[in-house]
């Protein structure tokens, strides 16, 4: 790893996934900040600017595809890689979000912890 810290934003309000996500990229060396609405991640957003984020598509109130709406309209925010990562596999949803600049759409089903983070490791290397 880096002499620099890598910092993650998890976007999740289930809050027993987010800490699951959380422990793991801690231990393996992530500096990790959760927010738990689309509106808690802007805000975030406005002061600082992760190396990656890892949102959830179906959230509270402003869902992800509104969050990424929003997201472009964040100051400096150019470079940072979205990763789409929910149970909402919806074909119409997905392309919405890579046309607002998703990386990748991962369904949770179908990774651990462990494969997530190993996943998302391509985009520090």
């Amino acid at each position: 790893m880096a002499d620099r810290k890598i910092d993650i934003l998890i976007v999740e309000d289930e809050k027993t996934l987010s800490d699951m996500y959380e422990d793991k990229f801690k231990t393996a060396g992530y500096g990790v900040k959760v927010a738990f609405s689309a509106e808690e991640a802007i805000d975030y957003l406005k002061t600082k600017k992760p190396d990656l984020i890892l949102l959830d598509i179906l959230l509270p109130r402003k869902n992800g595809i509104g969050f990424l709406e929003e997201f472009k309209k964040t100051a400096d925010v150019t470079g940072i890689p979205i990763v789409g990562f929910s149970n909402y596999d919806d074909p119409e949803t997905k392309q919405k979000a890579f046309e607002l600049g998703v990386k990748d759409y991962l369904l949770k089903t179908q990774y651990t912890p462990q494969q997530l983070l190993e996943k998302l490791q391509r985009y520090f290397n």
